[in-house]
């Protein structure tokens, strides 16, 4: 049985950012993915799962990009989305069995767009970015699910929410 990871879909520009950000500062090397805002990083690939997910009847979620954060390795930019955490924790009861202990836990959004890099060259990425930062609007138009392929994601099935 295949893995499965949950993700928010990103409007289009708020995408297309993430991913020119984590294009140019993850390394190059070990960047299998486009970037991404991981609700459930570990759920069995089942119909009931899917079920689940097509019972949400959620509309565009929006939120804010607050602020850009040191991952320790890497740099990552915070959202503020309350309807996304209480979207969040009604999953988190719905899955509940079948979750690892990371995603038991309560979530902070996020987009990593640097990881895996010395404290320093994070520091410096983050000094850099944080100098012309300003929040900014982005918009949740639906869940994706993906298959785990150890190491890059294959793109499974989307969940839109409504409008």
């Amino acid at each position: 049985m295949n893995t499965c990871i949950l993700t928010a879909r990103l409007d289009e520009v708020s995408q297309n950012f993430f991913n020119e950000m984590r294009d140019q500062h993850f390394p190059k090397e070990i960047n299998l993915l486009k970037a991404h805002l991981t609700l459930f990083h570990k759920l069995p690939d089942t119909f009931a799962n899917q079920q689940i997910l097509q019972s949400v009847k959620e509309n565009t979620i929006s939120g804010t990009v607050t602020s850009l954060k040191n991952i320790g390795n890497g740099v990552a930019y915070f959202l503020d989305i309350p309807a996304l955490n209480k979207l969040h924790i009604y999953l988190q009861k719905a899955f509940n069995s079948q979750l690892i202990l990371q995603d038991k836990q309560g979530i902070r959004p996020h987009v990593t767009i640097q990881n895996k890099v010395t404290p320093e060259e994070a520091r410096k990425l983050l000094e850099h970015l944080t100098k012309s930062f300003k929040p900014f609007q982005v918009s949740i138009e639906g869940l994706d699910l993906w298959h785990y392929l150890s190491g890059p994601w294959q793109h499974y099935q989307y969940f839109p929410f409504k409008d």
